[in-house]
């Protein structure tokens, strides 16, 4: 553990997930971290134990949906003694689609310039097929709406983010679904964090997406997303 680092703890929800686990772990900067917790989301296969085995913290969160996977992680953070939190979160996907070593430049911006959100954007450097194009048209819109809305400039809802520990409690997270990642970044901008972006490297996930690469996960996620945008901005903070 890098000693000039505040903690550094790392969520992962996973959903059957063990062909591409132990990569997304293997690849993950451990020396900079103090503990990285894998949410197993209702795992049929060997999702837990294949993280168990790469030495993650791993819990269970029976209740499906990729909110309730995060809002598991947070509470048990949250749970820990005050000396042993992390001063930073860094969420990141299980299917591999993400780079686990782009976490540096993911942080960077927290740990060097005093930023309070960093969204890691996929969008100028994703290979080609791995943002599909209902996906690429479906964070144009969302993120259009954003700054038309809360005027604030966003490039992708990513899933790939860090945020300072005390931060994330703050915004008080209920999401228990696909609105999750626009919820923390419109909470951010209501609240005034210091938010910026760094671009990340994004590929093709190992297996099928839950939500991408259906119909039905396109329509229900792309449904939650705009209610979600639309939502906050008729509340108050």
């Amino acid at each position: 553990m890098n000693t000039e680092l505040p903690l550094i703890a790392v969520i992962i929800p996973a959903l059957n997930e063990e062909a591409s686990l132990p990569q997304v772990l293997a690849d993950l900067p451990w020396q900079q971290l103090e503990e990285v917790v894998v949410v197993d989301n209702g795992s049929s296969d060997r999702t837990a134990t294949v993280a168990r085995d790469c030495g993650a913290i791993v819990l269970s969160e029976l209740r499906r949906g990729y909110g309730w996977a995060c809002l598991a992680g947070i509470a048990y953070l949250k749970d820990k003694q005050s000396d042993s939190r992390p001063g930073i979160v860094v969420f990141l996907d299980a299917d591999y689609s993400d780079y686990p070593d782009d976490l540096e430049d993911v942080i960077r911006p927290i740990v060097d310039a005093g930023y309070d959100l960093v969204i890691g954007s996929r969008t100028k450097r994703a290979e080609s097929g791995a943002l599909l194009p209902h996906a690429r048209f479906g964070n144009r819109l969302a993120t259009g709406l954003i700054r038309v809305l809360y005027g604030f400039t966003y490039t992708d809802l990513g899933p790939f983010r860090a945020i300072r520990f005390p931060e994330l409690l703050s915004l008080d997270m209920k999401d228990q679904t696909y609105g999750w990642t626009v919820e923390m970044q419109i909470k951010a901008i209501r609240l005034g964090l210091r938010i910026t972006e760094v671009p990340v490297r994004y590929r093709r996930r190992i297996g099928q997406s839950k939500v991408s690469g259906t119909i039905k996960g396109t329509l229900l996620a792309g449904y939650k997303i705009l209610w979600t945008v639309f939502r906050y901005a008729r509340r108050s903070v």
